[in-house]
């Protein structure tokens, strides 16, 4: 049967493993909401709002490598476009589909709704160009080209695209379907084989290097491939903050997570002291580098990226990050690692069972309360700095959303996480700051017959704006007390196991319950106001010690 543009669409996108497409209707948008409820191999997730269906798509692209998004023209996409940016920033493929008025419309200049009254239709299409790697408006004629024009640049560019859709079009039959073929991405062979030979040298030469796995490995799909290389070299590797989990934390050459000077001084040794340090996809943000605290030579220095390599000074284009290290395998002298290094955990938590929590009690609790298998979404701020040095289960995989940061990210990512891979646990860790701006998305685990662990830090009011702005106590950074636990009810989630604790007792209980709980489980804790991890203390220091964040 012939094709529309939009059935066309949405095969190419089951093609590429998605099944599930998150977004709110809007009538610009109703022939493609239509057509994807209408397909028996996919599914639709409404989310409460744009933003929060976003937040869900970048969750989502993080566990299955890409997600898709349907909004409507003007106030969706613009109210999505905070979480498309995110996503941009940190390496996310995500396919947002934008429905539009009909061609007609467009070019008739008519005043409709959801404009700007002025009968410009490109402006929004205008608005989203420096958050995506590539865009198109699709017609009958263009779409078999542009659609895979647009999956090669998301899924090899690791970034969103925009696909604006106009309703008319949308339902018509595809003009042309043979698409033009896409010139893919390729390595510079010559330069290759220079830069794959200088790092193999240079990592068989050295005398205590080590490797740095940044998160753009998983984004990539490298983690087998890297973990292949660090295995043949005898090389003790790290992470930083944001590519925490990226290899196993179990394995015998981790040596734990590298944050600068602000956290572990003995992996900071370690790095700072070998000879060569290789950077596998990392990126170099305040917070992942511990507010720019980190000491590496950069003489000493090899960072693979993901489409070129610095090797000392000298940078080398037109290499490809999955060419340089499936490259590097096979010229790598085999050794063993030269000693272990005790990776020391949170340990055991501190405090009376009758004690007020404290971060000392808190976070080496919910270190041991990690399984295998866990997919753990940490809300930015103090409820995941917490947790920078906890030791992960084998299996476990740790998102946080270090370098864009926007508020209230992780609860609607968890949704998205848990819709990806619904037969793992997935641990969502928030603030109740963060938590008030994307709370409703919760409602969603249950709709879909999810089962999260949910823990929200209750400190009155914004505590990482607390540790970072001159009056800690200043009347912005307060908010609106709710009672939380009471939400999964009042969200329609009434067989999920609620609890509101006060102190390290009714904290283990709550965990002990949780542990079992075949539901959904909610726990809100309850801390001082000031009750800060040691990594927000040290940022504190750093900003009103040190002169800011850097000078």
């Amino acid at each position: 049967m012939p094709k529309t543009v939009i059935i066309h669409l949405l095969d190419r996108l089951k093609e590429i493993g998605i099944t599930d497409i998150f977004g709110v209707p809007g009538d610009y948008a109703f022939p493609v909401n239509d057509a994807i409820c209408n397909d028996s191999e996919l599914k639709w997730i409404g989310c409460c709002n744009e933003l929060n269906g976003s937040f869900a798509a970048d969750g989502y692209a993080r566990i299955k490598g890409c997600s898709a998004l349907c909004t409507t023209y003007g106030v969706g996409e613009l109210s999505a476009l905070n979480g498309i940016a995110g996503a941009y920033a940190e390496h996310l493929p995500i396919f947002h589909i934008v429905g539009m008025p009909k061609n007609s419309i467009l070019q008739g200049h008519n005043i409709m709704h959801h404009t700007l009254g002025n009968g410009e239709f490109d402006l929004f299409y205008k608005m989203t160009q420096p958050v995506v790697c590539a865009s198109s408006i699709l017609t009958p004629d263009n779409a078999a080209s542009e659609i895979e024009r647009l999956i090669d640049a998301a899924l090899t560019k690791k970034m969103p695209v925009y696909i604006g859709i106009p309703a008319d079009f949308a339902l018509m039959e595809l003009g042309c379907t043979t698409p033009q073929p896409q010139a893919k991405p390729k390595s510079n062979p010559e330069t290759l084989a220079t830069v794959s030979q200088l790092i193999s040298d240079k990592i068989n030469n050295a005398v205590s290097p080590v490797a740095m796995v940044g998160t753009l490995i998983s984004r990539y799909n490298l983690q087998s491939e890297t973990q292949h290389i660090i295995e043949k070299a005898g090389l003790p590797f790290t992470s930083m903050f944001m590519g925490k989990g990226t290899l196993s934390e179990q394995h015998p050459n981790f040596i734990g997570i590298y944050n600068g000077h602000i956290l572990a001084e003995d992996v900071c040794e370690i790095v700072e002291n070998s000879d060569l340090v290789v950077s596998f996809g990392t990126i170099r943000s305040d917070i992942n580098t511990g507010a720019f605290t980190v000491k590496i030579d950069p003489v000493g220095e090899i960072s693979i990226h993901p489409d070129h390599v610095h090797i000392g000074h000298a940078i080398y284009e037109n290499v490809l990050i999955s060419d340089v290290i499936k490259a590097l395998a096979p010229l790598i002298t085999q050794k063993e690692l030269n000693a272990a290094h005790e990776v020391i955990s949170l340990g055991d938590p501190k405090g009376a069972p009758e004690d007020e929590i404290t971060p000392e009690s808190l976070y080496p609790r919910i270190e041991k309360f990690f399984r295998s298998g866990d997919i753990i979404i940490a809300e930015t701020g103090t409820a995941s700095m917490g947790l920078v040095t906890a030791k992960l289960p084998e299996g476990t995989t740790f998102y946080n959303q270090t370098l864009w940061g926007s508020i209230g990210w992780a609860t609607p990512a968890a949704f998205g996480a848990a819709m990806a891979d619904p037969d793992r646990r997935v641990i969502l860790i928030t603030g109740e700051g963060a938590h008030q701006l994307t709370v409703q998305e919760i409602s969603q685990f249950g709709r879909f017959g999810l089962k999260p662990v949910i823990i929200c830090l209750n400190n009155d009011g914004y505590l990482i704006e607390r540790m970072l702005c001159e009056d800690p106590y200043i009347y912005y950074n307060d908010l609106a007390q709710w009672n939380y636990s009471k939400l999964p009810q009042a969200f329609g989630m009434t067989d999920w196991f609620s609890a509101k604790v006060l102190n390290n007792q009714e904290l283990d209980d709550a965990l002990k319950k949780a542990a079992t709980a075949d539901c959904g489980v909610y726990i809100e804790i309850v801390t001082d106001k000031m009750a800060a991890s040691e990594m927000a203390v040290a940022l504190n220091q750093i900003v009103f010690k040190g002169g800011g964040w850097k000078e």
